[in-house]
């Protein structure tokens, strides 16, 4: 799903051979596979054991297991270790990380190096607004507050507004972090299900409409999703839902 996002950031900011690129929070290592796929040297860094060791089988394989190996260095932290060579590229998919680590990060990149950090998307965020007022918040107005990593978005904000508050807080995060000259660009993301039961249960999963069933019931407000999702519907019965996801460029 995050394939389509990772594309259009290395298209945008022109990853190739010479690219040192270095991605925070790299999970299981496809980011860096499609980077290392066009010729870049990619590090990653995660703190989680089970997505690392993901990302050695993807980028890094045993001889036994067979496959390429790629230029590429993992580490299990949240930034690399001393000596590393400069970068030339820092990434942060899934997420701005806190602003004190990307500032840190920078430090080990050449001066002008490119810094993107990316949203992580909702899956309940484009109809969210449709169920909204079943629990009884469709009327709410008032000034928008900055997200959070800790603060999910609230089920009243619009699937623009969405995304422009997520815009708000890339932007807030890259600043904070001592980076200049941001600019903001957006990929979608479509999230994909097999059918339209398979997307109720997605959906339902996300937890996006907990509120609402509570107030509506599950009955009413899967009606009121079946409606919403109808025109992302495919002729082969597919479905495809938005997710525009945003990311920040800046520089070092």
């Amino acid at each position: 799903m995050f394939v389509p996002l990772y594309d259009s950031v290395y298209r945008d900011v022109g990853v190739g051979p010479g690219t040192r690129l270095l991605g925070l929070g790299c999970g299981s290592g496809l980011a860096l596979l499609r980077a290392a796929s066009l010729g870049a040297e990619v590090t990653g860094t995660d703190s989680d054991a089970d997505l690392l060791g993901m990302a050695r089988q993807r980028l890094l394989p045993a001889p036994e297991q067979g496959g390429r190996r790629w230029p590429a260095h993992l580490a299990p932290e949240l930034l690399p270790e001393a000596g590393a060579a400069p970068f030339t590229l820092i990434t942060a998919f899934g997420g701005a990380p806190d602003p004190e680590v990307l500032r840190r990060a920078s430090a080990w990149a050449a001066p002008g190096s490119s810094v993107v950090v990316a949203g992580a998307g909702d899956p309940g965020a484009f109809a969210a607004t449709i169920t909204a007022h079943l629990a009884g918040r469709g009327d709410e107005t008032g000034p928008l507050a900055d997200p959070s990593p800790a603060a999910p978005f609230g089920a009243t904000v619009t699937e623009d507004g969405r995304r422009e508050l997520e815009e708000r807080w890339l932007l807030a995060v890259v600043k904070a972090a001592g980076l200049r000259g941001p600019r903001i660009g957006v990929a979608n993301c479509p999230f994909g299900y097999p059918g339209l039961d398979g997307a109720l249960r997605g959906l339902l999963a996300s937890g996006a409409f907990d509120a609402a069933i509570n107030t509506a019931g599950a009955d009413q407000v899967v009606k009121e999703l079946v409606e919403a999702i109808r025109p992302c519907v495919r002729e082969d019965g597919t479905v495809w839902l938005p997710n525009p996801l945003p990311y920040v460029v800046a520089k070092v």
